[in-house]
């Protein structure tokens, strides 16, 4: 839902936006809690090691970058939690403590990967190194850990962003939510003159292009899509409103976009959350106020 979602996309290695396999902002699972196993991940088999011979230094170091490397062998076999226990885990070595923005509700897999990052806290890199190794080894019990160091990239570069690139789709396949997540503001607005959509054509859970215009936090979109008649207070499956959206992904100047052109602020979802309640931003509530205020 929106009221848990900002709207910022993890760096695989960094934190930032500027994943190379989310070339765009945008996208998460929605609320619960941070914890391995609201993910599924303590339901699969990742081994605690042997408790007799704990690595440490040098020696942990130079196991967990050889277990990275292996693993590039086992993206096919191993299963998506595990690879969300791994990616998490190299992160906190790598990076330290989350420190990113929970991603955007439509970026499912950018929210599977930050929750399973943040709920990790402030464990030690040495901790999260020795899972790490662990959960290879009862991986791949069998092999080598001295095998396959001559191109060491690491579990934060192409691993785990293959593994978590947005399907790449071909011209002819797409519909118009796909081009509206990129922003392709020409193609859009002729699809729309043309009569060729709907301005406000649904996806399979309500949500318009208004909507996804305002998640990914495209504004000159957004003022493209009102100008061409978008429902300015169309409401998804749970209730929101595009103005739901950019309250919670914290979008100041969409919001402030969205209440000029006649937003309504007062609005409820289905949890009866009104636009301001989704929000964390300060500057976001006092401009939802002024519009909610009484005239006169």
């Amino acid at each position: 839902m929106a009221s848990r979602s900002p709207s910022s996309s993890p760096d695989s290695a960094t934190g930032s936006g500027t994943d190379p396999a989310r070339p765009d902002t945008g996208e998460p699972l929605g609320g619960g809690s941070d914890s391995d196993s609201d993910l599924g991940l303590g339901k699969f088999g990742c081994g605690v090691g042997d408790p007799g011979h704990r690595l440490e230094g040098e020696e942990l170091e130079h196991e967990f970058e050889g277990a990275a490397d292996r693993l590039r062998d086992l993206v096919q076999t191993a299963s998506r939690e595990q690879l969300l226990y791994l990616y998490a885990r190299y992160k906190q070595v790598k990076v330290g403590k989350c420190n990113t923005a929970k991603p955007g509700f439509f970026d499912f897999e950018g929210q599977r990967k930050w929750t399973a990052w943040k709920q990790l806290e402030d464990m030690s890199a040495e901790q999260a190194m020795q899972e790490y190794v662990s959960c290879v080894t009862s991986l791949d019990p069998d092999s080598s850990q001295k095998e396959r160091r001559e191109s060491r990239t690491g579990f934060g570069g192409p691993t785990v962003s293959s593994l978590y690139q947005e399907e790449m789709i071909r011209e002819e396949d797409k519909n118009i939510f796909d081009y509206c997540r990129e922003n392709n503001i020409e193609h859009i607005t002729t699809a729309i003159s043309s009569k060729k959509v709907d301005v406000n054509a649904k996806d399979e859970e309500g949500r318009n292009l208004l909507h996804w215009a305002c998640d990914r936090g495209h504004k000159d979109l957004v003022s493209v899509l009102l100008q061409n008649s978008a429902c300015i207070n169309s409401q998804d499956d749970e209730g929101q409103t595009a103005l739901h959206y950019a309250s919670a992904c914290e979008f100041a100047d969409i919001v402030e976009l969205l209440l000029q052109a006649g937003a309504d602020p007062s609005m409820k979802d289905q949890e009866g959350s009104l636009p301001e309640e989704v929000t964390e931003s300060s500057t976001i509530s006092s401009l939802l106020r002024q519009y909610t205020a009484p005239k006169g």
